[in-house]
């Protein structure tokens, strides 16, 4: 089992500490399981593993222009987000990552929980390049993630996409 990652810690010391969580999601992702266990099982080691992951989750892509909630961690999310809102919105119609230090700042964010402060979003894109889900990290800190976080989630939604390459059917 992975030890928690303290919200202070070194940039060398949470290098290694991601390096071991792809790794232990890697493992785990060999298993014979769907989209949806998948989706699960990387949420439930990365909510586990950083002090600073207050609320840990994927939002779906269920139809056209719509993110709906998936599996998750930490309390209530919104159940749906058009990509036109927020945070998880600018990152899947951009299908690029958002590092937001401060999302009071954030114009349009969206405020599923009144405790975020910080909040990365990663999207996850299929064989065509169309989005297949957000992956969305939130902190009660401001400034809580950087480009170490930025790198190591981005791979861990790339390895997920190219076990399951292609929005499931519903």
């Amino acid at each position: 089992m992975l030890e928690v990652l303290p919200r202070q810690s070194e940039p060398m010391q949470k290098q290694k500490h991601y390096s071991e969580v792809f790794a232990s999601i890697q493992s785990l992702l060999n298993a014979d399981s769907d989209w949806l266990a998948a989706m699960a099982t990387i949420i439930s080691e990365l909510h586990n593993a950083f002090e600073t992951f207050d609320w840990t989750g994927f939002y779906r892509v269920i139809r056209d222009d719509h993110l709906q909630i998936g599996p998750y961690q930490g309390t209530h999310g919104c159940l749906d987000i058009p990509f036109s809102r927020g945070v998880c919105g600018a990152a899947a119609r951009t299908k690029m990552t958002q590092l937001v230090d401060d999302v009071e700042k954030f114009p349009g964010h969206i405020a599923c929980s009144s405790s975020t402060r910080s909040e990365i979003v990663i999207p996850v894109l299929g064989k065509k390049g169309e989005v297949l889900a957000v992956l969305d990290v939130d902190s009660n800190g401001l400034a809580a993630f950087d480009a170490i976080d930025q790198h190591w989630l981005e791979s861990i939604c790339q390895l997920y996409a190219m076990r399951y390459p292609q929005r499931p059917s519903v």
